[in-house]
């Protein structure tokens, strides 16, 4: 697929990644712990109906420049073994509101690097959650791995601790880039981790996980990197566009220094990767996701049937309001969203005094969930049919695209430039569309409108 430059260079734009809507930056610290409660009491009676919980480990053995995460360096083993107990009493005190005949359907650990502690703490967590509640059929308990610091030891700590899906972060097969962003190569042949992983149990599922747009990359280089992980054979594949942010991760400014590549670079970058996983048979999900055709991923997209949250692309079946615990975690809520302090030292002191360790949060209003739900629909699944969000709503279709903002004038610019199709009924975005896929939904965020809030840019 081409794309025109001066199409790029019109997209191109700050928009917001739309992990969450309102997105984080609108998060306000006036949220208080009591709203917090109000929140988890009211999400027993709220869709969808089964749980998620996020685990977030912040711990790193080292801090990679271009990360836009919350992670620490490590620290003495007290201090992470204080952390990990204070993470098991923000289970419980989640757990004694949560109603206990609801369902897991997903358990996500991310960081920072959740595989840089011991397993057996991790198990130890795992333990709580499987205890409190039943678990759906076949539920993802996915952990976020570096490379770096795995054995094949420590993979089977965590299969023994009940992990059925691994994302490993490769970021880049080239050595070079890797040290120009201060992140250490894999421990072990990545191949071999994840042939390890697949003998082991052949439901058990891995994720692959690139940056583009990194010092040092080329288009050449990249695609070396992808045609070995085509080789490899994951289940899923993710090439993420770096997002440089240094006025949010001061750290950052370190790459400016090196050299970024350029959006026309970067964008080069995902077409010939795009292509490359398109001919090797891969599927592609959302607007940076991959995955075989036997993959849950790929069934749900043929229905209609994706969704995601921060943690990435999910199915409908497998969606439940997050409830997120350790530092800077985030809750996702039907009624609100919720961070956590990024301190640790104020995570396990308000934790010791059974205080939920609130630091900022925004309430969803009915309007906002509606333009929630247009715009997770459409990254999504691509694919709007305005009558059935209309009807979940219980109202009418003119009053929906009020809503919205439904601007027929900017709607057939987006056709012009082919990025999508769309009658009065239905709304469905293209293949070229997919890459500016963030602007077409933008279109349909009333609030963007006079906003002071900075974003990354769409390419």
């Amino acid at each position: 697929m081409k794309i025109d430059r001066q199409l790029l260079q019109k997209y191109n734009v700050p928009v917001p990644r739309y992990t969450s809507y309102p997105p984080a930056n609108h998060f306000t610290s006036d949220f208080k712990e009591e709203d917090f409660r109000t929140l988890l009491v009211k999400s027993n009676t709220e869709e969808p109906s089964n749980i998620a919980f996020y685990v977030h480990i912040p711990f790193c053995a080292q801090i990679c420049h271009y990360c836009g995460c919350n992670a620490l360096k490590m620290g003495r083993a007290e201090e992470i073994r204080l952390y990990v107990a204070a993470v098991k009493e923000e289970i419980a005190l989640m757990v004694s509101i949560i109603d206990p005949k609801r369902k897991i359907s997903q358990i996500h650990y991310g960081g920072g690097t959740p595989n840089a502690i011991k397993a057996s703490y991790l198990k130890e967590i795992n333990d709580i959650l499987f205890s409190s509640f039943e678990l759906i059929e076949d539920a993802e308990i996915a952990i976020e791995c570096n490379p770096a610091h795995l054995t094949y030891t420590y993979l089977d700590e965590l299969f023994d601790a009940g992990f059925n899906r691994f994302s490993f972060g490769i970021q880049d097969f080239d050595e070079n880039v890797l040290k120009d962003v201060n992140r250490k190569p894999s421990a072990l042949p990545v191949g071999d981790l994840v042939s390890y992983v697949k003998n082991a149990n052949s439901k058990f599922a891995v994720n692959l996980d690139f940056i583009y747009g990194l010092p040092g990359q080329t288009v050449s280089s990249f695609c070396k990197s992808i045609e070995k992980a085509i080789e490899i054979r994951p289940d899923r594949l993710v090439t993420f566009s770096y997002a440089h942010v240094p006025w949010f991760k001061e750290h950052q400014k370190i790459l400016d220094k090196k050299g970024l590549p350029s959006a026309d670079d970067k964008l080069d970058m995902f077409l010939a990767a795009y292509e490359l996983l398109l001919k090797a048979g891969y599927v592609s999900i959302g607007l940076d996701h991959y995955a075989l055709p036997e993959d849950e991923l790929c069934q749900a997209l043929s229905k209609h049937q994706l969704h995601r949250n921060f943690q990435g692309y999910c199915t409908k079946r497998t969606t439940g309001q997050v409830y997120a615990v350790g530092v800077s975690s985030i809750s996702q809520l039907s009624g609100g969203y919720v961070q956590n302090t990024k301190s640790v030292k104020a995570y396990i002191e308000s934790i010791n005094n059974r205080v939920l360790p609130v630091e900022k949060g925004v309430l969803v209003t009915n309007e906002q969930k509606i333009i929630r739900t247009v715009i997770n629909e459409l990254m999504c699944n691509k694919f709007i049919a305005w009558e059935n969000v209309a009807e979940s709503f219980s109202m009418d279709v003119l009053s929906l695209k009020k809503l919205i903002a439904y601007d027929e004038v900017v709607l057939k610019q987006f056709r012009e430039d082919e990025l999508i199709h769309f009658t009065p009924d239905h709304l469905e975005i293209t293949e070229l569309g997919t890459m500016f896929i963030r602007n077409v939904v933008a279109s349909f965020d009333p609030a963007l409108a006079g906003s002071n809030k900075r974003y990354s840019n769409a390419m």
